[in-house]
């Protein structure tokens, strides 16, 4: 379908012998009698358009210039315009301004003329799928790093928060645990950006919005970002509002969307300098400043910084650490919200300017729980199954548990699991997904089917996070899908509910 050729000219003879002259060439073509017919047919796909100007009436022209702006960003699709003999008309000028891979063809056309046209347009149109393959297989790799990388994230968290739980006086453990728990959370941070990359190219991304408390949000985007401040000695002042607004918003992206921004600006400012964050209402918007006192911008870097996978220069010229895309998704995500984000800056070492705007509701929400909830209580008892063929995994997480007064059990692949799970019930299952032999979706499915499992709150502790692998979990039986590395007070919480249930 999407080698052939579309030819729309539904007056006279022109689209049967357009026909005719390319089947004498065996390029598959097929014609299109109405402007319904030829959207149709677009949908389904094609390799060229072939069309006569007398064609392009206000719906036809309205349609096919619709089409070519919304098409995907690897596409662009070729149209060949045949056009009246010493012809210059309005139509014809529009139709170079805003049909895109426009090729003009005068008639009378000779036949080896067109058919050079079109094997040209084909040729060109089999590019850009090689780029649609390409960029299919990147997302799909880039899938795939993602959940490899955290895998081995999950023991490294869970192993330093059993660091500190077996010697919670000692300042050394502390202070390791302190730096590996940043780190984790920095790679965590890129790994997150390398996925949303590839969600957002896919078309994947879907917020989850619901009213969320600005100051929280805040709150949260200050502790992500303090200790990389302090490391630089870098004063960071705030200016907030003291009145409690709400956003219609999606809590983690809009987390991510100032987390990125503002760790950037500590990013591009010297040892010593200055941050400041300052938010205000301005009508229906929150708008958020984020100044420093950093390296600056020059005025013709300001409109490429955006762009995914663009790369800063410092000063002397050498190329910035980083992966060149946390600012493009802080945009995204404030365009999927209906806001924006903006760039100033006076030039370079005179600092820099970002103001990120997001609309307001237009009536206030009823109160928000809070995002992140008090730390549980530590007295509680219950029984835990983990299942992980990772064993530093399952065994450093089962460590955790088992330290917070919990009976473990541990499992390395699916058939343990169930034989575990039927055996004595637990009250909480945490379970990966991609186990070798039987993997945790055909676990679940054998663990709920067993009588009394109804009442085992199963989590699935994965490092997949794209929307079908949580349909997937859900279709299996999970009642969760967290993604790896996992805060374990969250597992904790989770466990409370699964010993009620029971």
């Amino acid at each position: 379908m999407e080698k052939r050729i579309l030819i729309y000219a539904p007056a006279g003879q022109n689209a049967a012998l357009t026909g005719k002259v390319l089947g004498m060439a065996h390029i598959d073509s097929h014609v299109c009698e109405t402007v319904n017919e030829l959207r149709e047919q677009l949908a389904l796909g094609a390799g060229a358009l072939v069309t006569v100007e007398e064609a392009l009436s206000a719906s036809g022209y309205r349609m096919l210039s619709d089409y070519v702006s919304c098409q995907p960003e690897w596409s662009d699709l070729p149209v060949l315009l045949l056009t009246h003999k010493g012809g210059d008309s309005l139509m014809v000028r529009c139709a170079v301004v805003d049909l895109g891979n426009l090729t003009l063809l005068e008639r009378p056309v000779r036949t080896v003329t067109l058919i050079a046209a079109v094997q040209a347009m084909l040729r060109a149109r089999d590019k850009q799928y090689q780029v649609r393959e390409a960029n299919r297989r990147k997302d799909e790799f880039l899938a795939s790093l993602g959940h490899e990388l955290r895998n081995p994230l999950a023991p490294i968290r869970t192993s330093a928060k059993l660091l500190t739980q077996l010697f919670p006086h000692s300042e050394p453990a502390a202070r390791i645990k302190d730096v590996v728990e940043r780190q984790v959370v920095h790679l965590t941070r890129l790994v997150d950006d390398l996925l949303d990359v590839a969600r957002i190219t896919s078309g994947k991304i879907q917020l989850q919005r619901q009213p969320v408390v600005f100051g929280e949000v805040m709150r949260h985007v200050i502790e992500l970002c303090m200790q990389s401040a302090i490391a630089k000695r870098i004063r960071l002042d705030q200016d907030l509002p003291g009145e409690t607004l709400y956003l219609d918003a999606d809590y983690a992206r809009v987390v991510q969307i100032y987390s990125n921004i503002l760790s950037n600006a500590i990013k591009f400012t010297p040892q010593g300098g200055q941050v400041g964050v300052r938010a205000w209402r301005d009508g229906h918007d929150m708008c958020v400043s984020i100044r420093d006192s950093g390296i600056g911008l020059d005025a013709e870097a300001i409109p490429t910084i955006f762009n995914m996978f663009e790369q800063s220069r410092t000063v002397s010229g050498q190329i910035s650490s980083g992966l060149g895309i946390g600012l493009s998704l802080a945009r995204q995500f404030a365009q999927m919200h209906g806001g924006s984000v903006e760039a100033y800056s006076e030039g370079a070492g005179k600092g820099s300017e970002f103001v990120i705007r997001l609309p307001l509701p237009e009536q206030t929400p009823a109160a928000a729980p809070c995002a992140r909830a008090a730390q549980p209580a530590r007295d509680r008892k219950g029984r835990v199954l983990v299942v992980d063929d990772n064993r530093d995994a399952a065994d450093s997480l089962g460590e955790l548990f088992k330290m917070e007064n919990f009976d473990v059990g541990t499992a390395y692949d699916g058939y343990a699991a169930v034989a575990a799970a039927t055996e004595v019930p637990p009250d909480l299952i945490v379970m990966d997904l991609g186990m070798p032999g039987m993997d945790g979706y055909e676990a679940a499915r054998l663990i709920r089917q067993h009588p009394g499992a109804e009442h085992i709150l199963m989590v699935a502790l994965t490092g997949w996070g794209q929307n079908d692998a949580r349909r997937r979990t859900l279709d299996a039986g999970f009642d969760c899908h967290l993604i790896k590395p996992v805060d374990f007070d969250d597992l904790l919480r989770l466990a409370d509910k699964g010993r009620q249930a029971a």
